[in-house]
């Protein structure tokens, strides 16, 4: 399933969704100029997945294995703001403009930049508890990113998410509402962790399992607190 647009509409204009976005294809494209003029481009991404990826091992345990960033939990947001290819950023991308703008809406320009920062940090530290001793960089923005889908899940649940579905050889368009879209596509990250579980994937279910849980909680928290300013 692939969302397409949200029915949901929004009262100011997202500058910091559109920000942080601009900011992810700026290093996307800034790391494919250094990658194609290296001797070996191999060689060159794999430097700066490892030099400004989130490696759990030296994290947890402070050995430094490769060159690296100082201090080294500076990587917890540098990882958030890599991609390993054009379909990943693209994909991130897509998901945080269709969710994202919403939440910015509901949580102002300020308190949204707090959020998806912390929302990544926690999905990392999820992402790390599974397999602390990894030597596998993590990288990406959908740790953030699932935590703005979580409170769109808490905030939103009556949207309508204009979907594409593919049936075999054949795709149609749907309207899913967004509890039952958001509802799918975190039982899917959640069963995928399992069956990866203690192991190095190439997807950090995980973080997509704590970010999503740490938007929703972080949406129930917002929206007491917006009900007692009201009062």
């Amino acid at each position: 399933m692939i969302p397409l647009r949200d029915s949901e509409e929004i009262s100011t204009f997202p500058v910091v969704t559109i920000i942080i976005i601009a900011i992810n294809v700026v290093v996307y494209v800034l790391m494919q100029f250094v990658v194609f003029a290296s001797p070996n481009p191999a060689q060159a991404t794999a430097s700066m997945y490892f030099h400004y990826g989130l490696v759990p091992y030296e994290l947890t345990t402070g050995n430094i294995i490769y060159p690296t960033l100082t201090p080294v939990w500076l990587m917890l947001i540098t990882s958030m703001f890599l991609h390993g290819s054009l379909m990943h950023i693209a994909g991130n991308m897509l998901f945080f403009w269709i969710f994202g703008n919403n939440i910015e809406d509901y949580m102002g320009k300020f308190w949204f930049i707090l959020f998806y920062l912390a929302a990544g940090i926690v999905a990392a530290f999820a992402q790390i508890m599974t397999n602390p001793a990894s030597e596998v960089p993590v990288i990406g923005a959908s740790g953030a990113i699932a935590g703005v889908m979580g409170a769109y899940f808490y905030l939103f649940p009556r949207a309508r998410i204009k979907t594409l579905v593919f049936l075999f050889y054949f795709f149609t368009f749907i309207q899913i509402p967004a509890f039952i879209f958001l509802l799918i596509w975190f039982l899917m990250q959640l069963s995928s962790g399992f069956l990866s579980f203690g192991s190095a994937s190439g997807v950090a279910f995980w973080a997509h399992v704590g970010g999503f849980a740490f938007g929703f909680v972080f949406a129930i928290l917002a929206k007491l607190l917006r009900r007692e300013q009201e009062n």
